[in-house]
């Protein structure tokens, strides 16, 4: 990082270069602003890996309304159906704005935006851009907008590694870069990092992801909602490839069914059968598999010979593995692809630490519930990037800090992999989980390079262990059934390490009580 750091003082610093980030940035203009990426913008952003598009009422036959009856629905009982109101109301024009950006999305030849449909949704509504590659689409839109744009100074290879918080209130940012480790001091912070798929062996997210923006706020003492939710997908390529390649849920929409190695469509008693919610259909997979069957995703007859065409994204990873979906079936298992938990953030973004706004799927704003229904996070993420910025443009810039930089280490989550991956995964119960936290306790309080993404984990643990049902994506075979209320989860890093000590001292569930 060759500039001075000091002229960077008050600027809003953004810490991810992912949708959320960037159009945050975009949104702030013309105010100076300074996005932290730790890698070239679009090189490994969640985003640029989107398959399935964005979902919003555009159709004659729909409107907001329905969209949240399903948002809702799939949602389990924990939306916040205000805010997933307000969200899906607004998404319309956040993709007409996004147009205006010159994301070329995919239109019918009278030019109207083509409509594809998704599980658990009653309408076609999810908009696409270069069929399967609407996030590679609307990235490179917005990295060539945010280049152009004098307002916004973009510095890659620059990790954030701790927030620096007094009374409550952001002060500013410990980075690390190639040289030096760096000191940046402003009263304004939006986190847009992005999941948690690189905690996991089988995740369709970037590595990198380990949970980092998380992290970040849960040592700032920010409180953290809904962790236990963390979705499996339940179409990803069965092979040796990590991340596993994403087979989109557009391709069930299009009529590409689930079979096993004898051939029978298991899912057909399934109400909805291939297009049941997300966690629904992940589950019966994962049942087969575990009951020794392969699985597999059909697409010989739908959509057949024009597959390649549809899904060119899809058919390229499939090419890799010596698969043509026209003529074979594609090896599928569930994994790891979105946290529905996050950040705790109010209508505009804004955490409860004075000066933090979290944005993307780094924040928890209540949309999502206990399952998010497909293709509503890229819409959340343009969406309440509009209003985080708003936020952002209206608060104070702090006061000026004096801090020497530290060097902390670079996460490094691969120990924890095996860990997380079975403890933590598509079936859950109350004797693994205490095993999770056992194990993670110490780690999460060592200062070392698995320290943050042991207490992420910690974390996730802890509200997994404090669920005593099975609610949309968060399934406990010990606790199989579905609690009559609905609540929501709230977490702080000590609360949970409190609860961890106790669980210690306890063989009860006692010390993990809410």
């Amino acid at each position: 990082m060759s500039a001075d750091v000091r002229s960077f003082f008050g600027r809003p610093i953004i810490i991810g270069g992912g949708i959320a980030g960037l159009l945050t940035a975009l949104h702030l203009a013309p105010e100076p602003v300074l996005i932290l990426s730790r890698t070239p913008l679009g090189s490994d952003a969640s985003s640029a890996w989107a398959q399935g598009g964005l979902a919003a009422s555009l159709g004659v036959d729909d409107d907001p309304g329905l969209h949240l009856a399903d948002t809702l629905a799939a949602g389990n009982g924990l939306c916040d159906a205000e805010i997933a109101g307000r969200i899906l109301h607004a998404a319309p024009n956040a993709i007409e704005a996004l147009a205006n950006l010159g994301v070329r999305f995919d239109r019918t030849p009278e030019g109207a935006l083509r409509l594809g449909l998704e599980a658990a949704h009653g309408r076609r509504r999810i908009v696409h851009a270069g069929g399967d590659g609407s996030g590679q689409e609307i990235m490179r839109a917005l990295v060539e907008a945010v280049r152009s744009a004098p307002s916004i100074e973009v510095v890659e290879g620059v990790e954030a590694r701790r927030l620096a918080v007094e009374d409550n209130t952001v002060r500013g940012v410990w980075a690390s870069c190639s040289t030096s480790p760096v000191f940046l001091g402003t009263g304004r912070i939006v986190l847009a990092t992005g999941g948690v798929g690189g905690l996991f062996l089988d995740s369709t997210n970037p590595l990198g992801s380990c949970g980092q923006g998380l992290a970040l706020a849960a040592r700032a003492g920010a409180v953290l909602a809904d962790l236990e939710f963390i979705q499996f997908h339940p179409t990803a390529l069965d092979g040796p490839d990590r991340p596993m390649p994403l087979i989109s849920e557009a391709v069930r929409g299009e009529g590409a069914t689930i079979i096993d190695e004898t051939g029978q469509r298991f899912l057909e008693d399934l109400q909805d059968a291939e297009l049941a919610p997300r966690d629904v259909v992940a589950r019966a997979i994962w049942k087969h598999l575990s009951n020794g069957h392969r699985v597999f995703l059909d697409a010989r007859e739908k959509p057949g010979p024009t597959f390649a065409q549809q899904f060119p994204t899809i058919a390229s990873a499939c090419r890799g593995a010596g698969i043509d979906p026209a003529r074979d079936p594609i090896p599928i298992r569930p994994a790891q692809h979105y946290h529905m938990g996050g950040v705790a953030v109010d209508q505009d973004g804004h955490s409860s630490v004075a000066g933090l706004w979290a944005c993307g799927e780094v924040a928890s704003t209540g949309l999502h519930g206990a399952n998010r229904l497909a293709s509503n996070s890229l819409t959340e993420a343009i969406v309440c990037a509009r209003w985080v910025a708003e936020s952002v443009a209206g608060s104070p810039i702090g006061r000026r800090t004096r801090s020497t930089a530290r060097e902390i280490p670079t996460p490094d989550p691969i120990p924890l992999r095996p860990l997380l991956s079975r403890t933590l995964g598509v079936m859950r119960d109350g004797e693994v989980l205490r095993e999770a936290v056992s194990t993670l306790l110490p780690l999460a309080k060592r200062g070392d390079a698995v320290s943050d993404p042991a207490a992420v984990g910690l974390m996730i643990a802890i509200a997994a262990l404090r669920r005593e049902e099975s609610r949309g994506a968060h399934y406990r075979t010990d606790f199989p059934d579905r609690a009559v209320i609905a609540r929501r989860s709230r977490l702080t890093l000590d609360a949970a390490l409190a609860a961890a000590d106790n669980l210690a001292c306890s063989p009860t569930l006692e010390g993990v009580e809410q």
